[in-house]
Parts: C-alpha cells; structure tokens; sequence
C-alpha cells in the first residue's frame, strides 16, 4: 500500500491545485498538512475503540490501565483471557468491552487479517466495519492513518465538513451525502484533501 509522506501529500495536493484554485489559495496560505501516520494492526483499531467519545486525557488513562493488566503489547489472546469484568475494571464501558472483545475475537480466529485487508477501499472497509464498534468513519481513519491510503474521504467527519467550507468560502457546511458525491472530483488524492480539511480547521482554530 502507498504511504503518506511530505513529499507525496505535496505533490497531491500540488496536482489538486491545478484543478482547484480554491485549493491552490488554500496550499499557499497555510502550507502543506503534515503526514498522519499510525501503526497497522491490531492495537491501533483497538486504541481507536478506547478513544471512542471521550476526551484524549480519558483514552489515554484507560489505555494506561490497559497495558497494566494485559501487557504491552496488548494482544487479542491476552484480551479474551481476561474476560469482561476485567476490562470494565480499567475502564471500559460495558459496551465498549464488547467492541474490544468482537475485535479481538475476529483478529484471534483470523477472520479479519489486518495485514492483508482488500486492495479495493470499499472492500476494505467492509471488511473493518464487521467489527462491533467499528464504523464506517473509524475505518476510513484506519485506512487513512494506518494504511496510507491515498483516495479516503471521511465526508462524515465534521472537521472535513467544516474545513471544505473553509476552503471553498461557503457560508455553511455541507452534509455527508452531498459532499461524498463531489469528492469524485478530487480522486485519486482525496486523502490528502482530507488532511488538508483539517488542517486548514487546526489553523483558524489557532488564529
């Protein structure tokens, strides 16, 4: 699979540029996104259920907890062993264990090989979101972050929402649907759209 680098975002988001002058504005005000990258497997899936819906300093503790009973790495063998009431203890809602253990028992029984996902990112995302907990966005960011896949487009993600007006100038957002039916223009480099979506928000947040 394709890995995200400096370089290769650049030169996407450089040939968008030459179809997009919104983008072309967007590249020479704020620069070039940084790469987001992230290990494949199964613990950074596993991390993405723990940082469900809470805050980083929350996740972050639970997963601390985590390593504590289970060992670092954590693996799937060593999840199942410990049983429900043992993740509830570090933290783990009760649905949330669920999630755990249904990623881990099709990881363990090697039913979803992350290692080996399908080529094709419809496929690949199919195959990820047989895991309870696990959705269509969370496998997009999966692909993204821990595949470098060059042509995902989160359009639920409201950052990617919010930073598309941004760089477009519209006055409000568009929804899911419309804005995943546009993304076309922008294939094969919609991933690096996407980081740059974000990091146009990163930007005005801090200004």
């Amino acid at each position: 699979m394709p890995v995200q680098t400096r370089e290769s975002l650049a030169h996407a988001l450089d040939t968008l540029a030459e179809r997009d002058g919104a983008i072309a504005r967007a590249v020479a005000r704020y620069g070039y996104p940084p790469p987001r990258i992230r290990p494949r497997g199964y613990v950074t899936l596993l991390r993405t259920i723990v940082g469900q819906q809470v805050s980083v300093a929350s996740a972050a503790a639970v997963w601390t907890r985590l390593v504590l009973a289970l060992g670092e790495p954590i693996l799937p063998e060593r999840l199942l062993a410990a049983g429900p009431e043992a993740l509830r203890a570090c933290g783990l809602s009760r649905q949330k264990a669920r999630y755990a253990r249904s990623l881990s028992e099709l990881v363990a029984d090697g039913k979803c090989d992350l290692n080996a996902l399908p080529a094709d990112d419809e496929d690949a995302i199919a195959q990820l979101t047989q895991i309870l907990g696990i959705g269509r966005w969370s496998a997009e960011i999966y692909l993204m972050f821990a595949e470098g896949r060059p042509d995902i487009w989160p359009a639920g993600d409201l950052a990617v929402r919010e930073g598309y007006r941004l760089l477009k100038g519209q006055e409000e957002r568009l929804a899911e649907t419309p804005l995943r039916a546009l993304s076309t223009d922008y294939s094969p480099h919609r991933s690096a759209l996407a980081l740059m979506t974000w990091h146009i928000c990163g930007k005005q947040k801090n200004n």
